[in-house]
Parts: C-alpha cells; sequence; structure tokens
C-alpha cells in the first residue's frame, strides 16, 4: 500500500508486551508453559471426544469445535509473541499481519457464537429432555456450527479489508503484541471513522447477539429447574451448566471490558492485558473449566488413562 511518501509499507514492528530487557526471558518462559499447556489440553480433549462413544453427543460436538478453535486461536498469537521476546526486531511482514488480524477476528467470532449455541443445546437438554436427541439432531448440530464458521467468515473478511485499505505514513510501529484492529487504526493517517464503525457494528451485533442469546437460555434454563422438586435433581441439572457459565463469564467479561467500556479509560497496556487474557490464557483455561466440572469427560480420561497405562 502507497503511503503519503509514495513509498510501500512492507513490514511492521511490534512494540510487544513490554520494552523492559530484563523480562524478556521471563515473559517468554511463561508464555511458552501457556502455550503447550494450550496445545496439549485442547488437542487432548479433541482427541477425546474424537476417540470415546460415550462423548459423541451434540454438546461435546461442541465442545470439540470450541477446544479446536482455542487451540488455533492461541497459535494464531503465541509463536510470534514467543519469537519476539528473544528478537532483537520484532519485525512482521505486511501480508503476515493481515493474515494474524483476520485468523484473530475469526477465531474470536467463533469462540463468542460456539458459548451462545452450547447455550441453546443446554437450554434443550434440560427444557425439553424428552425432544432432546430429536430437536438436536446431526443436522442442525452441523448447521448450527457451519453458521458461526460463516458470520465469523464474513466479520474477519470485512474488518481486515477495510483495515488493510488505510494509509500508514507516519509510523510502522504497532503498539501491541500482535495485529489487532485499534492500535492499527491508531497508526493510520487516513481517516479511521468508517473503520470504527465497521468494528463497532459487527461487535455489537456478534457480542450481544450471543449475550443475548446466552441470557434469554439460561432464563429459560433457571427456570425450569427451579420447578424441580427435588433438591438432587436441582443440583445434578444446574450442574450441567457450570461449566458453561464459568466459561461464558470469562469470556464475554472481557471482550465487553475490550469493546464496551468509555473511551476516556481507554488505554493501549490496559488493552495489551485483556487480550492476552483472550488469546492465550482463556485458551489455556476453557478445557480445564470443562473436565473438572464434568463427571463424563474425567470418566472419560480415566479409561483413557488406564488403556495407555495397560498398553505400556
Amino acid at each position: 500500500m502507497e503511503n503519503g511518501n509514495n513509498s510501500v509499507v512492507t513490514e511492521f514492528i511490534l512494540s510487544g508486551l513490554t520494552d523492559r530487557l530484563e523480562l524478556q526471558v521471563p515473559l517468554f518462559v511463561l508464555f511458552l508453559l501457556i502455550y503447550v499447556v494450550t496445545l496439549v489440553w485442547n488437542g487432548g480433549m479433541i482427541l477425546l471426544i474424537k476417540t470415546d462413544p460415550r462423548l459423541h453427543t451434540p454438546m461435546y460436538f461442541f465442545l470439540g469445535n470450541l477446544s479446536f478453535c482455542d487451540l488455533c486461536c492461541s497459535s494464531v498469537i503465541a509463536p510470534k509473541m514467543l519469537q519476539n521476546f528473544l528478537a532483537e526486531r520484532k519485525s512482521i511482514s505486511y501480508s503476515a499481519c493481515a493474515v494474524q488480524m483476520y485468523l484473530c477476528f475469526y477465531f474470536q467470532d467463533i469462540e463468542c457464537l460456539l458459548l451462545a449455541v452450547m447455550a441453546y443445546d443446554r437450554y434443550v437438554a434440560i427444557c425439553n429432555p424428552l425432544l432432546y436427541r430429536i430437536t438436536m439432531s446431526r443436522w442442525l448440530c452441523n448447521l448450527l456450527v457451519a453458521g458461526v464458521y460463516g458470520v465469523a467468515l464474513v466479520d474477519a473478511t470485512t474488518s481486515t479489508y477495510y483495515t488493510f485499505q488505510l494509509s500508514f505514513c507516519n509510523s510502522t510501529i504497532i503498539n501491541h503484541f500482535f495485529c489487532d484492529m485499534p492500535p492499527m487504526l491508531a497508526l493510520s493517517c487516513s481517516e479511521t471513522r468508517n473503520n470504527e464503525i465497521v468494528m463497532v457494528a459487527f461487535a455489537c451485533y456478534i457480542v450481544l447477539t450471543s449475550v443475548v442469546t446466552i441470557l434469554l437460555s439460561y432464563v429459560c434454563i433457571i427456570s425450569t429447574i427451579l420447578k424441580i422438586r427435588s433438591a438432587e435433581g436441582r443440583h445434578k441439572a444446574f450442574s450441567t451448566c457450570t461449566s458453561h457459565l464459568t466459561a461464558v463469564g470469562i469470556f464475554h467479561g472481557t471482550l465487553l471490558f475490550m469493546y464496551f467500556r468509555p473511551s476516556s479509560s481507554y488505554s493501549m497496556d490496559t488493552d495489551k492485558i485483556a487480550s492476552v487474557f483472550y488469546t492465550l490464557v482463556i485458551p489455556m483455561m476453557n478445557p480445564l473449566i470443562y473436565s473438572l466440572r464434568n463427571t463424563e469427560v474425567k470418566g472419560a480420561l480415566r479409561k483413557a488413562m488406564n488403556k495407555l497405562l495397560r498398553i505400556s
């Protein structure tokens, strides 16, 4: 892209999380550990769901897609971030920056919408248990996931396209550890009002649609649970939702803080911390959240471990 000086931008410089040299190696070790744990836990969850017939249900079909999304989202950010902790020059090519932004938007949107689909699945399971297998058919599950990937594709393509139509005249230093839209808009010397409108419009549509779907689902779920007479029945019904509610609270709480806080309180350093949370920490935590409170996952894991021990 040509800028005001008629030169072509071929690369950007990522400022990273911090410019303090003494923190680079400790942060490298910390985030390498987070990334390895993310790969192992999410990869293990996908493998477990694929290989154990007891987990071939709609809920675990969606959970497998969530683990795949978390694994991919972390892999879009972490390798370049780790490289830059040890690199003297923290550069990223123009095309790699565009691809990174596109994939980050894509998988972030998928996770947001998948959590809404999983809330609908819990609603059907608790409020209409006799019709669950009929309602949540394989065809509907595939259609819901395809719709999630399709909507995410439109948002990621549109947002990335409009961002990289901008000119970058004054500087190529991105005040972030990856190519995110807000620091890219701050870097541009073009008029960014249309980009900001697109960003807010898609954020409102995807995040608020997801939040509203989750809230409505859980209003119906809680209403149904309260009608169950036995305390044991209420506890059993609600326990199937606690993992999902935990994941929803962490993910959507972070996104709402990122995109809907007052502009007067905006800080790039705060933005970086929040970005670390939703791009690296949450993908690591999700498998743990779902496995610790899920007896079926723990049972499948014990069965897999026993099988491995017998083989060895």
